[in-house]
């Protein structure tokens, strides 16, 4: 398996790379630990499953992050999986009303086979996490209107994005697509307005918008990273107290370089 989208303009992964990928993620995820596989962090109002802790809604619930875990079922069916026969009840919407009503059913038979499920199917889950990434450039790019460019002009702006997309993914393989990999699933592309505090986003095209020129690609990077995270940090609302994450948010980016 590789990366196969704009393969041409940077490297492939191997198996090894992929395992690797998968491995890092799941180490900045969940420090590794398959008790964590399904979560519901303090201050959230959904839980965060598997690999990527990637997002469950309740049926009808609206949020302004973007749902995952379904789209990964429907992906881990393709693939051949077996998805757990409660999974298919529920219809593939969370069963959980709540945090509490969440943790208190964290021992029970259901959550118990839905952990060891998503332990078995780790490197699908890569899979998964990859293939979001794959065209994340594009969707990118086509956000960017003369109406919504950052100060500059519409082809200038998408001629910097994709120069540093191309800079990033090629330094230290397979550290840059590594980066790039990982902060589309921590953090999205950036393309919906939605995910914005005060209309300001912090997915991947405003990291790649920041980059400092005079830094190697690496450094300039996480440097972005790091003060689009702060900045969302400033415009949360107060009752999410997004500070106390900002700590394991900047120690996650420093394992993107080597």
């Amino acid at each position: 398996m590789s990366v196969d989208v704009y393969a041409d303009e940077y490297p492939a992964l191997n198996n090894e790379q992929i395992d690797w990928i998968g491995s890092q993620i799941f180490n900045n995820e969940c420090g590794r630990l398959t008790a964590c596989l399904t979560s519901w962090n303090e201050g959230e109002s959904f839980p965060s499953l598997g690999l990527g802790h990637f997002i469950w809604y309740q049926a009808g619930q609206e949020e302004i992050f973007e749902e995952s875990f379904p789209a990964l079922l429907g992906f881990l069916r393709n693939e051949g999986a077996t998805i757990p026969a409660w999974l298919e009840e529920e219809n593939y919407e969370s069963p959980w009303p709540d945090r509490s009503a969440f943790r208190s059913e964290f021992e029970s038979r259901r959550m118990s086979e839905l952990r060891t499920f998503l332990y078995q199917h780790s490197r699908e889950q890569t899979a998964f996490i990859i293939e979001r990434f794959n065209g994340a450039l594009e969707k990118i790019l086509a956000s960017i209107t003369a109406e919504n460019s950052p100060g500059l002009p519409e082809a200038e702006a998408k001629a910097r994005l994709n120069e540093n997309f191309f800079m990033v993914a090629n330094s230290s393989p397979p550290y840059g697509l590594y980066a790039l990999i990982d902060y589309v699933n921590f953090k999205g592309t950036g393309t919906s307005v939605l995910e914005s505090y005060q209309g300001q986003g912090w997915g991947l095209k405003h990291v790649l918008l920041g980059m400092n020129p005079n830094l190697s690609p690496l450094q300039a990077f996480v440097e972005s990273a790091r003060n689009v995270l702060a900045t969302r940090v400033q415009n949360a609302p107060v009752e999410r107290a997004e500070s106390r994450w900002l700590a394991g948010w900047n120690n996650r980016l420093n394992t993107y370089t080597p």
